[in-house]
């Protein structure tokens, strides 16, 4: 047998100057050798750049694009990367496989369905589809969910993709996030048996299958793991750091036969665990590949020295991680601002008054963040924006009182405040188990007819007009709502937020809603804030107009007071939690509620794992910075009836005192 050796041909080796666009850290990494890669890319170190010139440079050895595996965590980040290879190298790259891991997914199942029972034409369904058809499967079950909080399909859904993403097993998983599940346990592996069946029956996969089947496919069909394990001669990953178990094994599989596996991100700037993340999957690299070469991008291009300071001796605290220190290209600037306020609305004073004075100085607000870490710590900030008709954007989600879990408190107020407030009545009444939609119009108009709460509540009963198995949630809505009326709750709008919350409202957040438990923190906050109205009416109403200041803003009606009324002008600050800046940077940063307890979080300060991911969110919001960064906290917090102390983060107290320009707030 005579064996004919396909030599590579190298094609426009001259066509780029690799030593001339890269520094001598992007460099080595580019052009690495074959084997195992680790590119350690420090924040904004260009890391993007790199990846690009990779890939680029692997094209120009020779390397088939059809061999070649990008893989992101977005879309659009690969089509980003590949038109700026098509643009380095002039010439069309659409052979290249690039995309997210479920992109990936889907081509090769595409191809090999049929081997896991599944037609090529399967359907994928997703997210609002795959809660539909869990709930859908909850009824098939015969589960009673009318007289008792069985969660929906939402809960359902982030219990099986977490079970499904971490390896753990179900029990696993109830019993570490949501241990108020776990009577419910065996009822929900029925229900998520009867989701698998009907899945295959009806030929759809939801996301977490696209990558439960990919590796199925590569551990249960030797052949076909061969076939990819062969085609993939080079492979590249993003975003490394924030891989889950099932997604670093896909990897491993692929880079078995060449082992040509490079992967690239930042181990401080793993934040993501509560989603399913593995930080083991970067640190672990070195130790699963003993022969990986690590390379580290420490030259930072976006802040100024002394922004890059205090990132550097903040995160050295962490035991683990590779470590680097940031170096900056560009020239100094003012040190960051420690700001304590006496409160926090002294804190939103002070940030709204220094975002005006930068505006006036010429910056634009579109380069100016406001980064926080939790949303309900945005609150205050908020309603002081408003009252200063300072155009915003939120990025962590809906502006704080849009929220469905607020606006459901405040429906219980209003209620109380306005009983023929219908819009309220009807959104109160869906939350009570087993009052559908023919029983809410069966009895408002006993409600719209009465003038006063108590007897129309009570002549309700009275006509029997509640279903057997609504009459134990009805009977708790009515002794809320009767308390809420009457002393001691009578127009503290603060203890009667803290009595709903004490109901089984709780229950339904926690039903309904996957984070529950950051949005019952919200709810208590929202009590603290509630605390400064002398009555019920003046906090809905000041509510309610801080809403119609939104509108008008959203309308266009603000511009003259910020932006002189510049035809065509849509400029907005940016207020984001720090996980949503993540990727992101702005001239000005603002952080703000830099107090121990909030950020770092009280229950983070007993895991010393979930502290050292903490301490990583505050690196990531230091590194959005490019010229200024503020970090604020206030000196007193509410709690209840009670005033407590804040103590600064430790993360401030840890670093030297140096590091900071502090700045004492006066009144004009």
């Amino acid at each position: 047998m005579r064996r004919y050796v396909l030599k590579r041909t190298a094609i426009r080796r001259t066509l780029i100057n690799y030593r001339a666009e890269l520094n001598e850290e992007q460099y080595a990494a580019v052009t690495s050798g074959e084997g195992p890669a680790l590119v350690i890319a420090g924040a904004g170190s260009g890391k993007t750049r790199v990846i690009t010139y990779r890939v680029a440079w692997l094209v120009e050895q020779g390397v088939d694009q059809s061999r070649l595996l990008l893989m992101t965590f977005t879309n659009k980040a690969a089509r980003s990367m590949l038109q700026r290879v098509e643009a380095l190298l002039q010439t069309e790259c659409r052979r290249i496989w690039g995309g997210t891991f479920h992109h990936i997914a889907n081509r090769i199942l595409r191809r090999h369905a049929e081997v896991l029972g599944y037609h090529p034409n399967f359907t994928i369904l997703d997210s609002e589809d795959a809660r539909e058809l869990l709930d859908a499967c909850v009824r098939a079950c015969g589960i009673e969910t009318r007289a008792r909080r069985f969660p929906r399909g939402e809960v359902l859904q982030d219990i099986l993709s977490l079970s499904v993403n971490t390896g753990r097993s179900l029990e696993e998983i109830v019993l570490a996030r949501f241990p108020y599940f776990e009577p419910l346990l065996p009822e929900i592996e029925r229900v998520f048996h009867a989701y698998a069946e009907r899945k295959r029956r009806e030929n759809v996969m939801d996301y977490d299958d696209l990558l439960v089947n990919w590796w199925r496919l590569l551990t249960e069909h030797p052949a076909i793991a061969a076939l990819y394990a062969e085609q993939f001669q080079h492979i590249l990953v993003d975003e490394y750091q924030d891989t889950n178990r099932l997604q670093a094994e896909i990897v491993d599989r692929l880079a078995v036969r060449h082992r040509n596996v490079m992967v690239v991100g930042d181990d401080c700037q793993t934040i993501y665990s509560w989603r399913g993340t593995d930080f083991r999957n970067i640190y672990e690299f070195p130790e699963r590949y003993p022969d990986a070469r690590i390379y580290r991008l420490e030259t930072n291009y976006r802040s100024t020295p002394q922004i890059l300071a205090l990132a550097n001796a903040s995160i050295r605290h962490n035991e683990r991680q590779f470590h680097k220190e940031l170096r900056a290209r560009r020239a100094d600037g003012p040190k960051p601002a420690l700001v304590p306020a006496q409160d926090v609305y002294e804190q939103a004073a002070f940030v709204a008054t220094r975002i005006l004075e930068l505006y006036e100085e010429g910056v634009p607000l579109s380069e100016i963040a406001v980064l926080y870490r939790s949303h309900y710590h945005s609150m205050e900030l908020q309603v002081e924006l408003l009252r200063r008709r300072i155009p915003y954007v939120v990025r962590s989600g809906l502006r704080f009182f849009e929220q469905a879990h607020v606006k459901d408190i405040l429906a219980y107020l209003r209620v109380v405040v306005n009983p023929h407030d219908e819009l309220a009545w009807r959104r109160l009444l869906r939350l009570v188990p087993g009052i559908g939609q023919r029983t809410i119009e069966r009895i408002w108009p006993v409600i719209a007819g009465s003038a006063d709460l108590p007897r129309a509540l009570a002549d309700i009963e009275a006509r029997s007009l509640i279903p057997r198995r609504a009459r134990s949630g009805w009977h708790e809505l009515r002794e809320l709502l009767e308390a809420l009326l009457n002393e001691p709750l009578a127009q503290r709008p603060a203890a009667q937020i803290e009595a709903i919350l004490a109901s089984s409202y709780t229950d339904v957040l926690r039903a309904t809603y996957s984070n529950a438990e950051m949005r019952l923190e919200d709810l208590r906050q929202l009590a603290q804030f509630a605390a400064r109205y002398p009555s019920t009416e003046h906090f809905l109403s000041d509510v309610a107009l801080l809403g119609q200041e939104r509108f008008s803003m959203r309308d266009g009606l603000y511009g003259e007071d910020i932006l002189g009324g510049a035809e065509g002008e849509a400029e907005s600050l940016v207020l984001s939690s720090i996980h949503q800046a993540k990727g992101l940077e702005w001239r000005i940063v603002f952080l703000i509620w830099a107090a121990d307890g909030r950020f770092p979080t009280a229950r983070s300060l007993q895991d010393p794992d979930a502290l050292e991911e903490e301490r990583r969110l505050f690196y990531v919001a230091i590194t959005r910075a490019k010229d200024e960064l503020y970090v604020c906290y206030p000196l007193i917090a509410r709690e209840g009836v009670r005033t407590i102390l804040l103590r600064p983060s430790r993360f401030i107290l840890e670093v030297e005192p140096e590091l900071f320009e502090t700045w004492v707030i006066e009144s004009a």
